[in-house]
């Protein structure tokens, strides 16, 4: 195996006679050793490896195993992707399978053979590169779930992921943010990634009179009240084999709300007037921008009617939280638009970018896609300035980088300033604790020092 670009080994053993000869025997592999718990600690978190070897038996009790297994379950919190392979004794079979059950990757049997030891190490450096791979793969990939959505956020991403999980199963949904971060978008990409057979149908709790909501929902038999000329299905039942969204459901008025739970226990509903009970298979998608935890201690929202609806809850960030999004959308309305207008060669202006990047949106997207919309109408040239979006270019100390000075250099000075003074202050100053903290030793901490000049 070629280890040029691969993390080196580490060597955990306290017997340093022995350290000496499985070094040796690897002399293939790039490897730094360790003989207790806590410099293991410091080298795991100094060169970051993939894979480790390690003996149970370890200082101050290399008879016990305790010392060992403390190690090995440190080592899988901080990575859990970490391939540890374990070096027992002869007769600790029952040892070498704990091991495993916690998460090492393979055990081994002293005396060991160099070549099999070798080998498994091999298949253990492989393994990782490839859930590596598959990592990097997934990240980049944008689940199916936010196909209604244009976002490149890790945090957006992750909830896509979530979605796709939550999607096979029949759990309810609560979406919450703020107005327009696109929670019907994603109620829509739960339906599509569930396969479920029936319609996507969404009702806005807010947007219907009171006493007209309830047969919205639930539907009314001819003669129910004056007017009901004929049978009418509500809403419910129209998401039969589907997904119901129930958006702004902060506002149900109080009176609805024992009907819904009574509902979502019973998965059977009355229309109104009827005396029969229908049962309907239904998912269900709750969606609000207020705080549901205030609404249950001031009695405006049921307490046991929030967590028959939050069985997974998922918090959308606004746009401004969103890193990057905002220009990517911008772009991608602005290209919409701009083919609606047959205007094809609009693009967004330097003084736009950086105002769209400073701006907050409050409306989120729905607000920046309002302002996309306009200044592709209303911009006179090819070029859509600040000013057509009807934004103000930030200036000073609150003005984004512009292409000129947000290279990596900057970033990465930026970042390094940021970790060395959280270490130095979590540390009371300590250089030693705050180098094995960020993973470095001493004279390369002094140096971070002296070039940040931080004192």
């Amino acid at each position: 195996m070629s280890t040029d670009n691969a993390s080196p080994l580490l060597i955990v053993e306290d017997d340093l006679a022995l350290q000496k000869q499985i070094k040796w025997s690897l002399d293939r592999f790039e490897s730094v050793t360790a003989s207790d718990r806590e410099s293991a600690l410091v080298q795991l978190r100094r060169h970051q490896p993939s894979v480790v070897t390690m003996d149970l038996g370890l200082p101050p009790d290399p008879d016990s195993v305790s010392e060992g297994f403390k190690l090995l379950g440190q080592m899988l919190d901080i990575d859990p992707n970490l391939k540890v392979i374990v070096l027992t004794g002869q007769n600790d079979q029952a040892h070498a399978l704990r091991a495993v059950a916690l998460g090492a990757y393979d055990f081994l049997a002293k005396p060991f053979d160099p070549e099999v030891l070798g080998l498994t190490i091999d298949r253990a450096y492989r393994l990782a590169e490839l859930q590596a791979e598959n990592r990097r793969m997934q990240a980049l990939q944008q689940p199916d779930a936010l196909s209604g959505l244009i976002t490149r956020d890790p945090e957006m991403l992750r909830i896509g992921r979530l979605i796709e999980r939550v999607a096979a199963s029949n759990a309810s949904v609560l979406l919450l943010g703020e107005s327009g971060t696109g929670k019907e978008v994603l109620a829509q990409g739960l339906h599509q990634a569930s396969k479920r057979s029936g319609k996507f149908v969404a009702i806005n709790c807010a947007a219907i009179p009171e006493n007209l909501l309830e047969s919205e929902l639930f539907g009314y038999e001819k003669g129910a009240f004056t007017g009901a000329a004929k049978t009418t299905v509500g809403k419910i039942e129209t998401a039969h084999g589907g997904t119901l969204m129930l958006d702004e459901i902060g506002d149900l008025p109080h009176s609805l709300q024992a009907k819904l739970l009574r509902f979502l226990q019973e998965r059977t509903i009355e229309r109104l007037g009827g005396r029969q009970e229908l049962p309907v298979d239904v998912r269900v998608v709750g969606a609000t921008h207020q705080d549901l935890g205030a609404q249950i201690k001031t009695g405006q929202f049921r307490e046991d009617l929030y967590y028959r609806l939050a069985e997974i809850v998922v918090t959308i960030p606004p746009l401004r939280e969103r890193n990057g999004d905002a220009v990517l959308m911008a772009h991608a309305f602005l290209r919409r638009f701009a083919q609606e207008q047959r205007r094809g060669n609009l693009a967004l202006a330097d003084d736009a970018i950086q105002a769209i990047e400073a701006h907050p949106w409050p409306g989120n997207v729905r607000e920046l896609l309002n302002a996309i919309k306009r200044a592709a109408i209303m911009a006179d040239g090819v070029r859509v300035t600040a000013a057509d979006i009807g934004i103000p270019v930030p200036t000073g100390e609150g003005a984004s980088p512009t292409s000129s000075d947000i290279d990596l250099r900057t970033v990465r000075e930026q970042a390094e300033r940021q970790a060395v003074i959280t270490a130095l202050a979590r540390t009371s100053g300590n250089i030693l604790r705050a180098s094995e903290m960020l993973g470095v030793s001493r004279p390369t901490l002094y140096d971070l020092m002296h070039r940040l000049a931080i004192k």
